[in-house]
């Protein structure tokens, strides 16, 4: 009796405390939306730069709402750690292909683009400095034009 009230003291911990797996799965399922992921890149993107911009308002006044403070930079971590699991899970693990041959330049290409998109978002989480998000943005345009050029041939 005592291992089995045990066990599901224990079921029921793991079940509270239990994140979410948000992240498309690595079944090689073929249901993939690349455009969207980029999208989603964008908006997370977009919430960052609106974060930074009331920490940095909510800061300045006389009267300080601490707790709205932390509710953004709360959201702005958040959204920054939903590009990198994008970044990392969706596109490095599941999408870019090692290529050889004439495709190993655009391999290492998109790779350095996703990588330098990390580091942004890392720096987004550090600090205020609205250059970050600003960065990812044009990144992500450029490792869109390329990866959706290749998607285009049929190299993805």
């Amino acid at each position: 009796m005592k291992s089995l009230l045990t066990f599901v003291l224990f079921a029921c911990a793991i079940c509270l405390y239990a994140q979410p797996v948000q992240a498309h799965c690595e079944i090689p399922c073929g249901i993939y939306d690349d455009q969207l992921r980029v999208r989603m890149i964008h908006e997370h993107t977009a919430t960052i730069a609106k974060a930074m911009r009331q920490i940095k308002e909510l800061s300045a006044e006389g009267d300080k709402n601490y707790n709205q403070i932390v509710r953004w930079i709360t959201n702005k971590e958040k959204h920054a750690e939903e590009i990198q699991e994008i970044v990392y899970q969706y596109f490095m693990t599941q999408r870019i292909k090692p290529m050889e041959g004439d495709m190993r330049e655009k391999y290492i290409k998109e790779l350095t683009l996703l990588h330098e998109i990390l580091i942004h978002a890392m720096k987004s989480k550090q600090g205020l400095d609205e250059s970050h998000p600003e960065k990812i943005d044009e990144l992500l345009h450029e490792f869109s034009d390329s990866y959706f050029a290749a998607e285009a041939k049929g190299s993805h």
